[in-house]
């Protein structure tokens, strides 16, 4: 945590997080505590002794040395989610952590066609999920939403009966201010490599239907992965995006069109696609006027939640509290929410702003 005199504005600022993926908040302690909870046998810690307990598996994850590495582990940790209840637990300790930072909306990433592929059946994964969210809402007062996240590295046609099953099961929200159901979609897993438009037919779909759209882009890839999303998925939003400060242009113009960038610090320094948090473009960004919000991405596997990342930012690049006024109220507007709890949250912000200019 930052030691900066900024710290406890920092913690108290009412935050939206908008790329987090919650089996990336699947914790080692949660991991084993769930694979006993279940029967589920980890790998043998004398063929990997990273398992032999949650504090080994910590000290593993530090020594991440690629995007494909992490993947890795990743995905073998979701063996451990097994039924409903497994799920919400898992979406319900994501929301306390994130409560405790500061979070008071969070727009959360989840990958059904993971779990399916393991023979958990989808129904299963979003009722827990969909559970976590609703206690959320009902216990801490946070509003939720959910974001069906396609992975790159499995076959097209799983991904287009996924949706056509979510449409068919009526699960995409209609209106901004829905129940705890799925309010847009993403994509993720490995960017390089397969079609930059892989998805374009689903996309499509969805702008169709309304349903609000983001994808995985510029982090691997450079800025035609960007653009590629832009055209191609006609997303309101671009997850990482650190690649945009490499072209002027479309700097211009995703800043014209008001996307908003889900901008992951400690993701970048885990799986080195930068050596330090002040290689962020996080000044460039500000001073081209695009929008962009904080976020954890993987928090169990890179180090810490939301805080954590707020915390490496200013201690990288000392920002004003007024300079985080503007990326808090910019990470509302980008929120997909309708206009009663944009004007809540940006009430909570002006709020904090002058508690803390009066102190």
């Amino acid at each position: 945590m930052c030691r900066t005199a900024l710290h406890n504005f920092l913690r108290d600022l009412p935050k939206c997080e908008h790329h987090v993926h919650l089996e990336g908040c699947l914790t080692p302690e949660l991991v084993f505590d769930l694979a006993k909870r279940n029967g589920v046998q980890l790998p043998d810690p004398a063929q990997q002794p990273e398992f032999q307990s949650p504090a080994t598996l910590h000290q593993h994850y530090e020594q991440f040395q690629s995007l494909d590495h992490f993947l890795s582990y990743y995905f073998l940790s979701m063996s451990v989610l097994q039924h409903r209840a497994d799920f919400e637990d898992l979406a319900w300790s994501y929301f306390c952590q994130a409560y405790e930072d500061g979070v008071r909306h969070a727009e959360v990433f989840f990958d059904p066609q993971e779990h399916m592929h393991r023979g958990v059946a989808y129904e299963t994964v979003l009722d827990g999920f969909g559970q976590g969210c609703r206690r959320a809402e009902r216990e801490l007062g946070m509003s939720t939403k959910l974001i069906l996240c396609y992975v790159r590295h499995l076959p097209l046609d799983d991904a287009m009966q996924l949706f056509v099953l979510g449409l068919k099961r009526g699960d995409f929200e209609t209106t901004p201010d829905g129940p705890a159901k799925i309010a847009g979609i993403g994509c993720s897993s490995s960017e390089i490599g397969p079609p930059k438009d892989l998805f374009r037919e689903i996309y499509v779909m969805a702008r169709d239907k309304g349903i609000a759209r983001t994808a995985h882009a510029g982090e691997e890839g450079d800025p035609s992965y960007i653009s590629a999303a832009l055209d191609a998925y006609h997303v309101q939003r671009i997850d990482h995006g650190t690649s945009l400060a490499d072209d002027a242009m479309l700097m211009e113009r995703v800043a014209r069109e008001e996307i908003l960038l889900t901008v992951c610090p400690a993701t970048n320094i885990k799986l080195r696609y930068m050596d330090r948090i002040d290689q962020l473009p996080i000044r460039e960004f500000m001073n081209a006027g695009i929008r962009f919000s904080i976020n954890s991405d993987d928090p169990a596997y890179f180090g810490g939640f939301i805080l954590h990342n707020y915390c490496a930012v200013q201690e990288a690049f000392d920002l004003s509290a007024k300079e985080w006024i503007e990326i808090a109220k910019n990470s509302v507007q980008g929120s997909w929410v309708g206009d009663e709890r944009k004007a809540e949250l940006l009430r909570m912000v002006d709020e904090h702003g002058l508690r803390f200019s009066e102190a």
